[in-house]
């Protein structure tokens, strides 16, 4: 959280320097046409700073020096040692950076600063330092064959690792690519959004400090269209990793089979269901919980509970506690440390979150709270916390990604019941199961179609659990060991014995 008051944060945020150049081959740059696209301040509307609009060309430059980088092994020939320490220097200059990096996050995102302080900093730092430690203490293997051979198997780098990060948590999300991907010795790539690309830019300059070698390490600011499909095709790239909507994830995947056939791994959307029981240990906690699950960071969350599943029995006296629980999230200026909800990253995603809203109106559903725009006269691109209710599985709302504050409620009688509706979804990134039953918890999450199952909680974990998701929800998992694996090629050597 935060110590400072509103007033003294946009002190801080009126004196600070915004990064604002891509970062290529060691140095920060203007993009090689001199394009730049306008970064906005989601609270209030206005222009925070002018990005460089990488395309092509600036792709071409950073596969160049990452190759290089590559090539001469002056990252992966290091020592493991050299790696972790270098690495773990990094994570504690970003502990260091605390406050700016959760100032540009808030800034650039609109979220609310005590997110930014509590969570994405110091998380984004913590997986650094994670995968530091992770490099020295992950052993090659000996294969049981006869007497005349030795058989190893050991992991290499992929090489040039391209990773395109979402605007949702564009440093946690940054972190979760390039902490593996340099703990293993690749050479990395990074494009963040256009929606929020300050943080990627700024930690580039602070890997710089901590020691990472030139060229190892490259932010390419720009738009998905240009500079992103200029890495996803490149024939040098050897590996492209991907956080974002489904819509894209399935285009770089094609674009990995119409280019070198490189790695495509892809977490990208979520519909997920959070199912309550009548057996559920701790209603309110229960009720708290789903609010939580649903309303924070306004919603643009991949694996938000948007779809409240809730057993008819205890319905009424849930919905209660609910509503209670969801009026205490007010949408404010993200500067203010007191705000739990702040702006929708633009105008954009505001737009369709009303949208659906009005889709959700017009099929039927029954509108419990919120619905609306607010703060209009700021200029920021807010919209309340929002409730439907007999929501059915046909509905638009009860299917498709919002990735805003708008919850769907559905109610059902039997465990069965619950589940078949919890999987009834193209996606399968997350879902939650409230119990006292362990039988039920025990079942109930073996049957749910998700890459992460929480009972009695929503968005429980750490960095040792791998994160990813089922069906069109993406491959690949990110965190964890598991996530050091995708960053490496697997080579079986022989050895013929005397």
């Amino acid at each position: 959280m935060s110590d400072l008051t509103l007033a003294q944060w946009q002190h801080k945020a009126a004196h600070l320097t915004l990064p604002s150049q891509a970062f290529i081959d060691g140095s920060y740059r203007d993009a090689i046409n001199g394009a730049t696209f306008d970064c906005i301040n989601p609270a209030n509307g206005q222009l925070l700073t002018k990005v460089a609009a990488c395309d092509a060309a600036d792709a071409e430059l950073a596969v160049q020096a990452a190759r290089a980088a590559f090539s001469d092994k002056r990252w992966s020939g290091l020592a493991p040692k050299q790696r972790k320490l270098i690495m773990q220097r990094f994570a504690e200059l970003m502990r260091l950076n605390k406050v700016e990096l959760a100032l540009l996050e808030s800034l650039d995102m609109g979220k609310p600063i005590g997110d930014a302080m509590g969570y994405d900093a110091p998380a984004a730092a913590n997986c650094i330092a994670w995968n530091a430690e992770a490099i020295d203490k992950i052993y090659d293997q000996v294969a049981p064959v006869e007497e005349s051979a030795l058989a190893l198997v050991t992991r290499e780098a992929l090489g040039v690792v391209a990773a395109i990060v979402p605007w949702n948590f564009p440093l946690v999300m940054a972190c979760w690519k390039l902490g593996p991907a340099l703990a293993t010795g690749n050479s990395v790539i990074l494009k963040p959004s256009e929606k929020s690309p300050l943080t990627a830019l700024r930690i580039a300059g602070i890997a710089k400090e901590a020691g990472i070698p030139d060229g190892v390490f490259n932010v390419l600011p720009g738009f998905g269209h240009t500079v992103g499909e200029a890495l996803a095709m490149h024939m040098d790239v050897d590996c492209i990793t991907f956080t974002g909507s489904t819509r894209i994830g399935k285009h770089l995947v094609e674009c990995s089979g119409k280019s070198n056939l490189k790695r495509a791994f892809m977490e990208c959307g979520g519909k997920s269901p959070n199912i309550i029981l009548a057996d559920a240990p701790d209603l309110d906690a229960a009720a708290k919980s789903a609010a939580g699950a649903i309303f924070y960071n306004q919603g643009e969350v991949c694996t938000a509970a948007s779809r409240l599943l809730v057993q008819n029995s205890i319905k009424p006296q849930f919905m209660e506690r609910l509503l209670a629980h969801a009026r205490e999230w007010i949408s404010a200026n993200p500067l203010d440390p007191a705000t739990r909800i702040g702006a929708m990253v633009d105008s954009v995603q505001m737009e369709q979150v009303l949208r659906y809203i009005e889709i959700g109106k017009q099929e039927g559903a029954k509108l419990l709270l919120g619905g609306k725009r607010t703060h209009i006269e700021s200029g920021g691109f807010y919209v309340e916390p929002t409730i439907f209710d007999e929501v059915t599985p046909e509905m638009r709302i009860f299917r498709e990604e919002i990735f805003g504050p708008v919850l769907a409620v559905t109610g059902f009688d039997t465990l069965e019941e619950a589940i078949a509706l919890g999987n009834d979804t193209d996606y399968g990134l997350a879902a939650a199961l409230w119990t006292a039953d362990l039988n039920k918890a025990i079942k109930g999450s073996r049957a749910l179609r998700a890459g992460t199952v929480f009972v009695n909680n929503w968005d429980g974990g750490d960095m040792t659990m791998p994160f990813g998701g089922f069906k069109q929800s993406g491959n690949g998992r990110d965190k964890s060991l598991h996530a050091l694996e995708k960053y490496t090629e697997l080579k079986s050597t022989w050895i013929q014995l005397e």
